[in-house]
């Protein structure tokens, strides 16, 4: 949520920060503002809504298309209503500094407090301004900026990332992360402060991460890297080269990027394999080739990386015969009483690396002397970089708010883990390694050639069903996952209310709400539940209920709407499954008029709690 861009060196910065934002607007925000110094003044432009209405805002320059250094900033609300107040960046009361800032400083009550008894005062209902002028009022008393910006962070309590302005160095950037992303971007005289990668890759490839609690000062040739407890003593930190570019993170001619998104998973499926399929048929995780086998395993992640969590629970369990939990990140970390033995593994899942409910179930974990392993997308993240292990999903940019690719990675990457565990403990019959690898081998074939039917299929059912006011999506077995997932789709992206259940629970009171105007989509797969689920389908006819199922070719499931998929070896099949749930709640959402890839209310990475 939110995102940061700083720019400074020797191109014209507005149009670079702007640019940067375009980039980052995947996050979510709801305003947006840039800030810069022009003849020793501090300026801003900040616009509610889109980016486009600050681009307005920004139309007539004049002068100060001459800057070379300046900040964005795009806000998803946190503290304050979405007004052109409350945008970033904020500043402080003398006029000296600019702020932006993302996340959230939990004790800002009692600083603003403090504050106001020393005659602070405050346009904005933000933690920002607090935090901005607690930094102003901090260089009273400290012999340099970059002391008084330690000093003021080391004070404030919570999750942030922050880039600033001072007017009086107008060439040079002050940043600091604490649990929130933050990264910067070294070009040849530039640098970039950024929330993501994205924000700057067109210009340059190399990064340096930094780590909770670093500083960062940076001007166009220089660039010093700090902690808040050590601002004498500058750290060293190798640049690292991100291997994709800029045009992995455009549209590529789709109409949205989500669409895109969906239709690359093909190509995904392929690139996570790509390696960890050895010739001789065995799954090769060179990170977990010293790693015991744990006695159990908790899954740990949140939104849609809890449901392909839940997903691995099924596949993990039936190959590798390791019992599994799942739990939800907000949940496990507030747990009264933590009871995991040492000899089991806490398994944590995010696509963006920094989601915060996960990162601090992670730290529980490691607090407890607790073995970790984060299965992530993104490199030289939080959570790649603070757990025992991790293993990269390999799904690429993804950057529509409704994650789609990155499930498939994450699913894709629990069954390599279950045949590996599985394989090294000795249960896994060889004939069944055999043949769900020979079909992770087609699958991305198969799938790259049924997606546009795929799509053809949604775009008819979406018209179909598009006044529906509510939905159910029920599974059984490894589908009561995905089906949890279709409805956390439809929801998020065409704002109707749907619910997913394993299609037993059913009878016990969601029956109560079926009638001719609420709708079943109903995973019917050719396998062992089959026959279970079409009795289910019964039970909902006969109280008048429409239903569409998502079955195989040769069932005789009589439906209002048969929407029938390859049938492919269990449960593979739900490589098949979920991107006709994503096409789906994609078409209608597109049908509808919502804006797809970014949901109102919604923000890709949520790092703060």
């Amino acid at each position: 949520m939110c995102g940061i861009i700083g720019y400074t060196g020797h191109r014209p910065a507005l149009p670079v920060v702007l640019e940067g934002l375009r980039h980052l607007e995947y996050r979510g925000y709801d305003s947006a503002g840039v800030g810069y110094v022009l003849q020793k003044k501090l300026h801003r432009v900040r616009a509610k809504g889109k980016l486009h209405n600050l681009e307005d805002a920004l139309t007539n320059l004049g002068a100060a298309i001459t800057v070379s250094c300046a900040i964005g900033h795009t806000r998803w609300a946190t503290h304050g209503i979405p007004e052109e107040r409350n945008a970033h960046p904020h500043f402080s009361n003398d006029g000296t500094l600019a702020l932006v800032h993302n996340g959230i400083i939990e004790n800002y009550q009692e600083l603003k407090a403090e504050l106001v008894q020393k005659g602070y005062g405050f346009e904005s209902d933000t933690d920002t301004e607090v935090l901005i002028n607690l930094i102003s009022f901090c260089r009273q008393s400290e012999p340099s900026l970059l002391a008084a910006f330690a000093k003021a962070l080391s004070l404030a309590h919570g999750a942030y990332a922050v880039c600033m302005l001072d007017c009086e160095a107008p060439q040079t950037l002050y940043a600091a992360r604490m649990q929130a992303p933050l990264l910067v971007g070294k070009g040849v005289g530039e640098y970039f402060i950024a929330s993501d990668i994205p924000a700057f890759l067109a210009s340059t490839r190399d990064v340096l991460f930094l780590e909770d609690g670093e500083i960062v000062v940076a001007s166009p040739n220089t660039c010093s890297l700090y902690t808040l407890t050590d601002i004498v003593h500058p750290l060293k930190r190798e640049v690292q080269t991100i291997q994709w570019g800029i045009q992995a993170a455009q549209k590529g001619g789709y109409r949205h990027f989500m669409l895109k998104e969906i239709f690359e998973q093909p190509t995904v499926i392929q690139d996570c394999l790509s390696g960890r399929i050895k010739a001789d048929n065995h799954i090769d995780l060179p990170e977990l080739a010293s790693m015991p086998l744990p006695k159990q395993i908790h899954i740990v992640a949140c939104g849609t990386s809890y449901h392909a969590g839940l997903w691995g629970q099924h596949i993990l369990e039936n190959l590798a015969h390791i019992p599994v939990t799942t739990e939800i990140a907000s949940e496990f970390r507030y747990k009264e009483r933590f009871l995991i033995p040492q000899d089991d593994l806490v398994l944590v899942i995010s696509q963006s690396g920094e989601t915060a409910d996960t990162l601090a179930a992670l730290r529980t974990a490691k607090e407890h002397s607790i073995p970790t392993l984060a299965l992530c997308n993104v490199l030289g993240s939080s959570l790649a970089r603070e757990a025992d292990r991790v293993c990269y999903t390999q799904a690429g940019p993804e950057i529509s708010v409704a994650s789609t690719k990155a499930m498939t990675s994450q699913m894709l990457l629990l069954t390599c883990l279950a045949l590996f565990f599985g394989e090294k403990k000795g249960v896994l019959d060889p004939l069944q390694q055999k043949h769900l690898l020979a079909t992770l081998k087609t699958l991305p074939i198969t799938l790259a050639n049924e997606l546009p039917t795929m799509h053809e299929k949604a775009k008819f059912l979406a018209r179909k069903y598009a006044q529906a006011k509510s939905f159910f999506f029920l599974g059984r077995g490894h589908c009561f996952s995905l089906a949890l997932e279709g409805a956390l789709k439809l929801k998020e992206l065409s704002y109707i209310h749907a619910e997913g259940y394993a299609c037993g629970e059913m009878k016990h009171g969601p029956i109560a709400l079926i009638d001719p105007h609420f709708p079943s989509l109903v995973l019917a797969l050719d396998d062992a539940f089959y026959p279970k689920i079409t009795s289910n389908v019964v039970e909902i006819q006969s109280r008048q209920g429409r239903v569409i199922a998502i079955t195989n070719p040769g069932t005789d499931i009589a439906v209002d709407d048969r929407w029938e998929i390859p049938k492919v070896l269990d449960p593979l099949s739900a490589f098949c499954v979920l991107p006709c749930l994503q096409l789906f709640s994609y078409e209608m959402a597109d049908y509808l008029g919502k804006d797809v890839d970014q949901p109102r209310n919604l923000a890709k990475s949520v790092t703060v709690e």
